[in-house]
């Protein structure tokens, strides 16, 4: 899972309640759209919280910045019934915060980001309609299901979650039972903060989506054939999806490739200025086409 850096918005931040036509979302958002405007979808078990360290920096290099809440991911709402949050609608979900945020017809169109399974999100949302976007960038997110090893750990939360569902605190305890005994423990802040995040989160959203990361197939022609500017950035290591396996994906897609020195899964979290500077480079670049 991610791990912010720190939990207080920068100054330039606000947090607030984003009204579209499918239902409020909870979202962080930084900055002026002096060069445009960009969207952040958080991964599994994740939240916007997940890119506060990207929302000063990009704010002041003349970006909008909105990072969000899925539907019943942390503060935002969501029912309490599995096929709310199956793929297309999740995408659907994507595509009005677009047009909520003045993407679409008449508008300008956004820079859309997921990390991990939001990256999967994002793809499908493009896919759907990738007319209110100014580009794409998958954000250490592959080309299909996650990677076996982590498939059968994923199998085995879903169950736990399929039979514990009104429980969330014991399948918390179980999980984090899991961290190898060398992981450095959190701070008290972080600790308390990644444990509400997760009892605040929809169970049937977590069901749901886990059963997405362990089944989804490969759409990379599908989505090498939207002509959209691409941006693969990925840590130097992944767990959820090899590197090389991304490597080889930004080649099917042309996409531009960035790979972040000291990062891992969360290159957000874990070296936030540089990816803040790749992610500025790429969108004033793909502004310029």
């Amino acid at each position: 899972m991610s791990k912010p850096p720190r939990l207080t918005l920068p100054p330039v931040a606000r947090a607030y309640r984003l009204h579209t036509a499918r239902g409020e979302f909870a979202v962080h958002e930084a900055g002026e759209p002096v060069r445009g405007t960009a969207l952040l979808v958080p991964g599994f078990t994740g939240s916007k919280e997940d890119f506060i360290a990207l929302l000063e920096p990009l704010a002041a290099a003349g970006y909008r910045v909105v990072a969000v809440d899925g539907r019943g991911q942390y503060e935002s709402p969501g029912p309490r019934d599995e096929a709310a949050y199956e793929l297309p609608e999740l995408a659907l979900d994507v595509l009005a915060q677009a047009r909520a945020l003045g993407a679409g017809p008449g508008g300008e169109p956004l820079h859309l980001v997921g990390h991990s399974l939001g990256g999967l999100v994002a793809r499908a949302a493009v896919l759907r309609d990738a007319a209110p976007f100014a580009s794409l960038t998958l954000l250490s997110s592959g080309p299909a299901a996650i990677a076996e090893e982590q498939q059968a750990r994923t199998k085995l939360l879903v169950m736990a979650l399929e039979e514990l569902r009104e429980d969330m605190g014991a399948v918390w305890a179980a999980m984090r039972a899991q961290d190898p005994p060398d992981t450095e423990p959190d701070s008290a802040e972080l600790a308390a903060f990644l444990r509400e995040r997760w009892l605040r989160t929809v169970p049937e959203q977590l069901i749901t989506t886990g059963r997405v990361l362990i089944s989804e197939p490969d759409r990379v022609a599908e989505l090498a054939a939207v002509p959209l500017p691409k941006l693969v950035l990925s840590g130097v290591v992944d767990y959820a999806w090899p590197v090389s396996l991304m490597d080889d994906m930004a080649v099917r897609l042309v996409a531009s490739r960035v790979v972040v020195e000291g990062a891992e899964h969360s290159p957000n979290a874990e070296n936030p200025q540089v990816t803040a500077g790749a992610l500025g480079d790429f969108w004033r670049s793909s502004s310029a086409r």
